[in-house]
């Protein structure tokens, strides 16, 4: 269990840094402060840091405060037992060489909001595509017509006891809202977990993201833990 330095943060941080659950509280602080100082004094300049808590608690933000650290932002995990009861919409297959350019271009549409997926381009999607759990069968297109119209993007990751199956990324094309679009390729992508032998689910949604979370809360997920973002103050 070890604190990750991102190698490339992202847009508007000079330095990014993930806490896993259940990293020793005894150690939080006395190590946070060691990877920063390490940082700062390479880097003189007025530095933009950011460090995600997972499974934040209530007295995490208490303790950050001795860092020049302050809550900003909360990133839901929702779960949800497989198989569900929705029926999905028609999807296919992601094709490597083929989609790219059309993901890409929904994908910054409807995440041009979004500090990380918003800013994901062709260097950083070929990259994904080279990561062990990367799978053209899990990586879901629904189009309409000819059009690209939304995507679910599935991930299967396990720990020492479970197997769990993400839906990594979804979004619908702003040009197709309105439609019920979401809910149903949320489904069409926990289907395919679901054939897979897996009977978890999990996703993350921000906490801002009410009708998210309503269409989620519909589905049958509920909330299981908080990830946290902390920034520094200049």
């Amino acid at each position: 269990m070890e604190i990750v330095v991102a190698k490339d943060p992202p847009q508007g941080f000079d330095l990014s840094i993930t806490v896993p659950s259940q990293y020793p509280a005894g150690l939080l602080i006395t190590d946070l402060k060691r990877i920063i100082d390490s940082y700062t004094r390479s880097h003189t300049d007025n530095n933009t840091i950011q460090v995600w808590l997972e499974n934040a608690q209530e007295d995490d933000s208490e303790q950050l405060k001795e860092l020049n650290l302050y809550p900003y932002r909360d990133l839901l995990q929702m779960r949800c037992k497989l198989p569900i009861s929705i029926d999905g919409i028609e999807t296919r297959s992601f094709l490597r060489g083929t989609d790219e350019a059309a993901f890409l271009e929904v994908n910054s549409r409807a995440f041009h909001w979004h500090p990380e997926q918003g800013t994901l381009n062709l260097k950083k999607l070929t990259a994904i595509f080279e990561e062990d759990w990367f799978e053209e069968e899990g990586f879901l297109i629904h189009e309409i017509g000819e059009r690209l119209a939304g995507f679910c993007w599935t991930k299967v990751h396990s720990t020492d006891t479970e197997t769990f199956g993400e839906i990594f990324a979804i979004a619908v094309d702003p040009e197709f809202h309105g439609n019920g679009i979401g809910k149903s390729l949320t489904a069409s992508g926990l289907h395919h977990l679901t054939d897979k032998g897996i009977s978890i689910g999990l996703l993350y949604v921000e906490s801002d993201n009410l009708p998210a979370i309503r269409i989620y809360e519909q589905i049958g997920f509920t909330i299981h833990t908080t990830n946290r973002a902390f920034r520094n103050r200049h």
